[in-house]
């Protein structure tokens, strides 16, 4: 199942997804294209029915492709059976949810929950495997404790504990600050840069929160199922943190960390942004016109100046 030789974790190439019901379609990824290294660390970001789910479904092997190309560390996930994708779940791929009772067990202590992939893929010594990973979330204290002597944050470190039992080489976040408070949320995203440098695991975490770019050195947008833009970190996180380590000054809380790239897939398409549209008073299939000026391209609209 490995790609050791590509150095690639995820590629998506040309990607739909169509949810049929009696008498509609909707189609949640149209043409979707996405790669992601190994060893990265990378968010992506959308509105609310932008895909962005749709997506993080398929790469976890809750859902399948309609169609296209999806590779996770060479398993094709559109043509692998079930029992290929029993195994890719068990070993490939970790997944922690917004919702913690998806993730936990009520009854059972933050360390039984740890254990709990472990008993089941028959793994020996978990209980100092399951301390050991307390330990990199930093509840090593809280590991006798229930869930319901846990807050919400370390709930959720729990959960991140667990999706990691099985030594994944892909770890999946859905949404994983969205129910915390803003200074829980920035240790969370914390600990999974922390597990990233120490354990070289991918990291995927999908959000609506733009914020999260502050900490990620690349954020895809995803917009009507497609990639529509890449920000990219002009200087990489670990270069900024040194800075501040060496002046004493913040410089990650301006606005201009991060250079927005707009892309154009395989058919040459693109997304404008549609605050640009709606600055030109652009409607949906108006026509504009495509010139190429030395190195740039340059639109233009049918409207008339006034």
């Amino acid at each position: 199942m490995g790609s050791e030789e590509t150095g690639c974790m995820i590629e998506c190439e040309n990607l739909y997804k169509i949810y049929k019901t009696m008498d509609i379609e909707v189609v949640a990824l149209q043409g979707l294209d996405l790669t992601v290294e190994k060893g990265e660390l990378m968010a992506i970001i959308g509105n609310s029915g932008s895909g962005k789910s749709t997506l993080l479904n398929m790469l976890g092997g809750l859902d399948r492709p309609s169609a296209g190309k999806l590779l996770v560390d060479g398993e094709d996930l559109l043509k692998s059976d079930e029992k290929r994708l029993f195994k890719y779940k068990r070993e490939t791929v970790g997944f922690v949810w917004q919702n913690n009772a998806r993730n936990l067990i009520p009854y059972l202590t933050a360390m039984e929950n740890v254990e709990i992939p472990m008993i089941l893929s028959g793994i020996k010594e978990r209980r100092e495997r399951a301390e050991e990973l307390l330990e990199l979330v930093g509840l090593e204290h809280r590991r006798n404790n229930k869930l319901e002597q846990l807050s919400g944050g370390e709930q959720q470190r729990v959960a991140i504990s667990i999706a990691l039992a099985n030594k994944p080489k892909l770890l999946l976040a859905d949404e994983p600050t969205g129910s915390v408070d803003s200074k829980t949320a920035a240790k969370i995203l914390d600990i999974f840069r922390e597990l990233n440098r120490t354990m070289s695991v991918t990291i995927v975490i999908v959000t609506h929160d733009i914020q999260l770019s502050k900490k990620v050195d690349r954020v895809v947008a995803i917009r009507d199922g497609r990639t529509s833009s890449e920000f990219i970190r002009k200087k990489s996180y670990a270069e900024e943190l040194k800075e501040l380590e060496d002046t004493s000054k913040d410089k990650t809380d301006g606005d201009d960390t991060h250079i927005e790239y707009t892309v154009v897939d395989k058919a040459g398409r693109m997304q404008i942004p549609r605050e640009y549209l709606s600055a030109l008073g652009l409607k949906e299939k108006e026509k504009i016109r495509v010139e190429l000026d030395n190195n740039r391209i340059v639109l233009y609209t049918n409207k008339k100046e006034e």
